[in-house]
């Protein structure tokens, strides 16, 4: 194995940013490719250290918020060196195709190995990972048999028992879209405005806090990622969270909304053939599972088979595309301002 060096570097853009080359050396020159990277694991690194070891294509990697990212993609318009852009939900990855932010190409590889529902039309991004939106619950204060799907939440019977992370969280947005997507206007807004009329906490700005409340039983039910209860169990949290997550049963609607996280060819890629090569990589069998696995998401065909995902079952993803998830994304937003979802 040729000689792999890593490079730490930071870049102030807001605030820190961390990026990591992986080096390796072909017949005497450098070939590299620049992510941008929304995705917040240390695991990425293992798969695109193993990219480079299999092409000779360096990686180098920023990583930032999805919101972030975008904004510096933005400002720096032609100027900008980056050359693949990672980002995690619907909403993200197709606001980026929508600015203008990355570029159609063509990949014959993406094209058979990708589910049409999981990949822009027009050719922008493929998704790599997915993640379920599922439903933890208290069963000491709710009873199972009641809660099956997410119109379950807007039931009279949880008065006052229903959590909900902020209105801000985009995985949120893109549920909102999915069932507008599903069940048109009308019947979305119906279901917003009981569902939330059964809320009495205050707003969660995240999904391990809220899954911690309805262990606590402060709710008692709550809508959240699938691997957040599942890092929960692991430990990665510690020992206290580990205990929550046994305190709280998952589940999984049928059919069940799906996001993903996904990449984009940047516009202004200086390195386009070392690009496709690392999305081709990031999406086939190795590259999702080794994406996935580690952070307890979901590859793109199949299942995560880790001991903590095994009481979750599997799922049927419904009939929503996620490029329509971003169709949908500001209907959704202003439907749930005017239903008061805070």
């Amino acid at each position: 194995m040729k000689n792999l060096t890593s490079l730490i570097s930071s870049i102030v853009f807001g605030s820190v940013l961390i990026g990591s080359t992986f080096l390796q050396k072909v017949e005497g020159e450098t070939r590299e490719v620049l992510v941008y990277s929304g995705r917040h694991y240390n695991t990425d690194r293992m798969v695109f250290k193993e990219f480079a070891e299999e092409t000779g294509i360096r990686v180098r990697l920023i990583e930032a918020t999805g919101i972030s990212l975008i904004e510096r993609l933005k400002r720096e318009g032609k100027n900008s060196n980056a050359d693949v852009v990672l980002l995690v939900d619907a909403a993200r990855i197709t606001n980026a195709a929508k600015l203008g932010l990355l570029q159609s190409y063509k990949s014959e590889f993406l094209e058979k190995n990708v589910p049409n529902n999981y990949k822009d039309p027009e050719g922008r991004w493929y998704a790599l990972t997915r993640r379920v939106r599922v439903l933890v619950v208290n069963p000491k204060k709710v009873d199972l048999n009641t809660v099956k799907t997410y119109s379950d939440l807007a039931d009279p019977s949880l008065k006052g028992l229903v959590c909900l992370r902020r209105r801000d969280s985009p995985y949120n947005q893109s549920l909102v879209a999915d069932q507008l997507a599903l069940n048109g206007e009308e019947a979305t807004r119906v279901w917003l405005e009981n569902m939330i009329s059964n809320v009495s906490q205050p707003y969660f700005p995240g999904d391990i806090g809220l899954t911690r409340a309805v262990a606590q039983g402060k709710c008692g039910v709550g809508i959240v990622n699938h691997y957040y209860v599942a890092r929960m169990l692991a430990g990665v949290n510690g020992r206290r969270d580990t205990r929550f997550a046994k305190k709280v049963k998952v589940v999984t609607p049928d059919p069940a909304h799906v996001n993903v996280s996904a990449g984009g060819l940047a516009k202004y890629a200086k390195n386009k053939t070392e690009a496709i090569k690392l999305l081709e990589f990031l999406a086939s069998p190795t590259g999702s599972k080794g994406l996935a696995e580690p952070t307890y998401e979901h590859p793109l065909i199949g299942f995560n088979k880790s001991e903590e995902l095994k009481g979750f079952g599997t799922f049927n993803p419904d009939k929503v595309t996620i490029s329509q998830l971003g169709q949908f994304n500001s209907k959704a937003i202003n439907m749930m301002t005017e239903a008061g979802w805070e």
